[in-house]
């Protein structure tokens, strides 16, 4: 999550404040608000210190975060962001983890900075001789912290719990995907209980807050299932290969003829077609015919020069074995800043051509996600994967397990390279 507003940044890692946050921030100073009058502040201050009360609620969720952030950063992971939003707060970080017991740290970060925020007030509060509000505004931020800390706490995604329970499992069953899979699930239970006993409970009473109680539960579902979605998704990239994914969209030309000829027979009418062009005589590949280096040649010699002279070799243009992991070829289309990469079997013939959209559309095949042709055409058009399926994010999860924590079919086919 990387929207809204940016209101400042701690340790390079940026802040931002999603809109739905100004909601709760009005609901939460509307109800610190009108526990003033109990201290006989009344009018306008009430409600400022009800909004002062509401931002150190915040600054305790921000704290909370940067809790996280801080430890994902001792292990060399990147923290994009962190936004408030109508939740609480969420930390936008590179990657996960590479081994469960790191990741466990950084789940539990989090709950140990709003405990020694809990433990540090309290002590605050019984050394001190306070006045009352002051003491009042001690006492309920230190129950924030506490609240946060345990409720954070719960066994299942998307909580800090849920992250917990994750690594626990990983540790346990060596698969991540297990452990994110089972926490999964948990949070979705959880979430359900939560939605059940709010909608009863308000039923029953009429309290708004029992309707909070419901959408917490509704965003907990939602969340949990996210997760789960993750999991499937890393599942599939495993199980793919580049030749899984490939395409054959490409033609294959006579390498003897003449530039003149091919530009008469096969570019006069393509207009902007991107079709790749590979060159070839007597049964063997001679390499790759870019427009790039057909323009940078003399436009008088075209009737002499043949495509062989001026096709690229295959071992000069960006390509993969057919064998190579899929989580692989997006780093590489990634890091070669990429449209199409070319797939070669072990004997240097070209098997097919790889671009974002086949990889898009394979992987929504494997999780039987219907994807309209208007999505896989802009993936196509922006080289941009769709928010449903952060493909490079989780590419990146996979290729920084450790090898011991790798499905051997993967380490398989990294040695056959």
């Amino acid at each position: 999550m990387k929207k809204g507003w940016r209101i400042g940044s701690l340790f390079g890692i940026p802040f931002f404040l999603d809109p739905s946050w100004f909601l709760i921030l009005l609901l939460v100073t509307l109800v610190y608000g009108s526990e003033w009058s109990a201290y006989n502040v009344t009018g306008v201050m009430e409600w400022v210190l009800g909004f002062s009360m509401a931002l150190l609620l915040f600054a305790s969720v921000l704290m909370h975060e940067l809790g996280h952030s801080l430890v994902a950063l001792s292990q060399g992971i990147a923290v994009n962001s962190i936004t408030l939003f109508l939740f609480g707060g969420i930390a936008s970080i590179d990657r996960e983890s590479k081994t469960p017991g790191q990741a466990l740290q950084v789940a539990i970060a989090g709950p140990l900075v709003s405990l020694s925020l809990f433990l540090v007030l309290t002590i605050v509060r019984q050394l001190l001789s306070l006045n009352e509000p002051a003491a009042f505004v001690l006492e309920r931020l230190a129950s924030i912290n506490l609240i946060l800390a345990i409720f954070n706490m719960m066994p299942g995604l998307p909580l800090d719990g849920g992250q917990v329970l994750k690594a626990l499992i990983w540790k346990g069953t060596g698969s991540r995907i297990q452990g994110i899979r089972w926490a999964a699930r948990t949070g979705q239970l959880f979430g359900w209980m939560a939605i059940a006993l709010g909608l009863f409970a308000y039923l029953v009473s009429f309290e708004p807050a029992f309707v909070w109680l419901a959408i917490i539960g509704w965003f907990g579902v939602r969340n949990a299932k996210t997760y789960g979605r993750i999991a499937d998704v890393q599942q599939a990239l495993l199980n793919l290969t580049a030749e899984d994914v490939s395409r054959r969209k490409f033609r294959v030309v006579d390498a003897n003829l003449s530039l003149d000829a091919f530009v008469y027979q096969y570019l006069q009418d393509e207009g902007n077609d991107t079709t790749p062009y590979f060159a070839a005589s007597d049964g063997r590949y001679r390499g790759k015919v870019t427009l790039d280096v057909l323009q940078q040649s003399e436009r008088s010699q075209w009737s002499q020069l043949t495509l062989r002279d001026i096709a690229l070799p295959l071992t000069m243009i960006p390509s993969v074995a057919e064998s190579q992991p899929l989580p692989e070829v997006i780093h590489q289309l990634e890091q070669g800043d990429l449209t199409q990469i070319t797939v070669l079997s072990p004997t240097d013939a070209v098997v097919g051509i790889i671009d974002r959209s086949y990889i898009v559309q394979r992987v929504a095949e494997d999780l039987d996600l219907a994807l309209s042709p208007e999505t896989l055409q802009l993936v196509r058009d922006t080289q941009q994967y769709p928010p449903g399926l952060p493909l490079l994010g989780i590419a990146k999860t996979v290729l920084n397990d450790q090898t011991d924590d790798r499905p051997k079919s993967l380490v398989v086919n990294n040695r056959r390279r």
